[in-house]
């Protein structure tokens, strides 16, 4: 009673009644949180019960959930011509018991992007996202996006870029998706989409290097380079300097880069040990489609690992991530073999 005391949590009896100055609330997919008005601060755990919640069920008949212009959460009663910040169906909540993570990692190669971003609300955050129209990227956009992320769609084609954020709208049609062009295949393709980003004056919180080619033929973009070293890497890295400064200024923000554990398997320093340039865009007679992949995969690591050193102390963290081995998505369609591959390793690997 002397730590309810202290804490100021003695004025009531009941564990489920809310201290002075709390005020229960609910996130879009139904996640209750308490809001804190006298420290302006707020938790996803009972100030005095320390249970989590969610709401059962779906809204009331006539009644429909809102988003205000700074993020938060009210519903309309239509047919009483109100609206109100109290979930109605908060009379009905089920406390969450979610199992205790054991000395094994929380998540694992089961768990699905929906999965790990439950009870989270990202209402004001903004995303760019890089090959967002399929595989990895859109599964990516539309979970940020479901749960209230504003969210751009960098695609090479804007076509399929738009039939993926009308997919996403589909599921929730008031997600904030857009897709806009960004082909890393060319370096006046990414200085344009840095320019039309920033003209929206728009911050930027997250920004995912996602987009890769696979097992594709030897081949030079419009800039001379070989073409998967582009796309993979240099496109991306483009694209971050072009767009440090408006990461730094939304800070706290964040660069992911999708590399792959196949970096493993390559090397670019010469017999001496020094960088091999030449390893890094080859010419045809050097080319195998295989090692170009893994070495882009390398130089994302090394360029995420320089840009959190240089940008953390500025609010921007970065980290390299590797999404799973042989995930079946259209990353292997530039050669029937890969396709052969992936599709007998599909039954034992993740699926999107």
């Amino acid at each position: 009673m002397a730590a309810l005391k202290y804490a100021g949590l003695e004025d009531t009896d009941s564990e489920e009644e809310l201290p002075p100055g709390w005020e229960e609330r609910t996130t879009k997919d139904g996640w209750v949180y308490y809001a804190n008005h006298l420290e302006e601060k707020t938790q996803w755990e009972h100030p005095k019960s320390g249970k989590r919640k969610r709401v059962a069920g779906d809204l009331p008949y006539g009644w429909e959930q809102e988003t205000d212009e700074n993020g938060q959460v009210y519903f309309v009663d239509h047919i009483n011509k109100r609206t109100t910040y109290l979930d109605p169906r908060l009379a009905f909540t089920v406390e969450d018991n979610p199992v205790k993570p054991t000395t094994r990692q929380k998540y694992d190669g089961n768990s699905t992007a929906m999965e790990i971003l439950q009870g989270r609300d990202l209402s004001g955050k903004v995303v760019i996202i890089t090959g967002a129209n399929s595989g990895i990227g859109f599964e990516t956009a539309k979970s940020l996006a479901l749960h209230g992320a504003c969210v751009i769609l960098a695609c090479r084609s804007l076509a399929r870029g738009n039939e993926a954020v009308q997919r996403i709208l589909g599921e929730w049609h008031k997600a904030k998706v857009e897709a806009m062009t960004l082909d890393l295949a060319s370096l006046q393709s990414v200085k344009h989409f840095a320019e039309a980003f920033k003209s929206k004056n728009l911050p930027l919180h997250i920004l995912i290097c996602n987009a890769a080619v696979f097992g594709a033929p030897w081949s030079l973009t419009e800039d001379g380079l070989e073409s998967t070293f582009q796309v993979n890497h240099l496109g991306h890295f483009y694209l971050v300097q072009l767009l440090e400064d408006v990461l730094c200024q939304s800070s706290p923000a964040r660069v992911v880069v999708v590399s792959s554990e196949s970096h493993r398997f390559t090397e670019i320093k010469d017999s001496s040990g020094k960088l091999d340039f030449s390893l890094l865009s080859p010419s045809k007679k050097e080319y195998w489609a295989m090692l170009a992949y893994n070495r882009s995969k390398l130089c994302n690591i090394l360029f995420s690992n320089e840009l959190n050193r240089r940008l953390s102390p500025h609010g921007v963290t970065s980290n390299s991530v590797h999404p799973g081995n042989m995930i079946y998505s259209s990353i292997h369609r530039n050669w029937w073999v890969y396709t052969l591959l992936f599709t007998l390793a599909r039954p034992f690997t993740k699926s999107m």
